[in-house]
């Protein structure tokens, strides 16, 4: 997740025709390689890049899976999972629909194999770190304050314990891993 120096993931007027809120994609500036153009960075934090495109599932929330039209159905090819209080919907028959956070992590790790499950939302991270069922946090903390916007942990209903597994320190963010301690 990317995250700005004063915790937001989105800005502000984040809705479904400007998704990710006013001056979101400078949190993903990072994402720019040397010639200008987007996608895998050069240097180090093309390794972040990598293991972001080497998951085999995606687990992510309602709001962000439709602000995104659902990837298309698919997220570099691999399964969607979407965690909602709602019918599935009915254009997206391909993307697993699921209302129970633990039963559909279990069910992204299934489909994931060896590989790691990817999460995308701050109200599908929040709900899996509070079900226990996610393991690992990587954040990419992008020289920014945004003063306004979504927070990535805005609520919790306890403290949670991280160890740093991984810095990967670069101009454009800090890309670090976070283990949750359990």
């Amino acid at each position: 997740m990317s995250v700005s120096v004063d915790g937001f993931i989105a800005g502000p007027n984040d809705v479904p025709g400007n998704p990710g809120g006013d001056g979101f994609m400078r949190l993903h500036d990072w994402y720019q390689r040397a010639d200008g153009s987007f996608g895998r960075p050069d240097g180090p934090a093309g390794a972040v890049w990598d293991e972001m495109h080497d998951t085999g599932a995606v687990f992510v929330g309602r709001r962000t899976a439709e602000q995104v039209d659902y990837y298309g159905g698919t997220h570099h090819g691999v399964p969607l999972f979407v965690l909602t209080r709602r019918e599935p919907d009915p254009l997206f028959p391909q993307v697993h629909f699921v209302s129970d956070v633990a039963e559909g992590m279990a069910a992204a790790k299934a489909a994931a194999g060896d590989r790691d499950v990817l999460v995308h939302g701050a109200e599908a991270a929040r709900a899996a770190l509070e079900a226990g069922v996610l393991d690992e946090l990587q954040i990419d903390q992008v020289p920014v304050l945004l003063g306004a916007g979504r927070r990535l942990f805005d609520v919790l209903p306890e403290r949670v314990e991280l160890e740093v597994v991984r810095v990967i320190d670069t101009p454009a963010a800090t890309h670090v891993r976070y283990r949750v301690v359990r």
